[in-house]
């Protein structure tokens, strides 16, 4: 008997629910403002201008070292450039 409710109930709310309209909002929220990551924002404050050996101007924040070459000659390179080369050979 308690089935035979039940079905009921079911099939007349089923009856009753398409001629009812619902209405449901969705919440959109706004993504937070997106921040660039990489090297960059590490290395927010100080930094040199460079000659490269190029002939290019380069920022660069990390050290100047000096390299050996194949040929056995040593090469000053700047570190961590702001264009994203790790090193780059400067011009003596």
């Amino acid at each position: 008997m308690k089935a035979l409710t039940l079905a009921l109930l079911f099939i007349t709310a089923l009856c009753i629910a398409p001629s009812t309209t619902f209405s449901m909002t969705v919440a959109n929220p706004t993504p937070p403002p997106r921040r660039p990551t990489g090297h960059m924002e590490q290395h927010s404050k100080g930094g040199r201008w460079y000659f490269a050996a190029t002939g290019h101007a380069v920022y660069c924040y990390g050290p100047v070292m000096t390299l050996p070459l194949a040929n056995g000659d040593l090469q000053k390179v700047a570190t961590f450039c702001r264009d994203g080369q790790a090193v780059v050979p400067l011009k003596d």
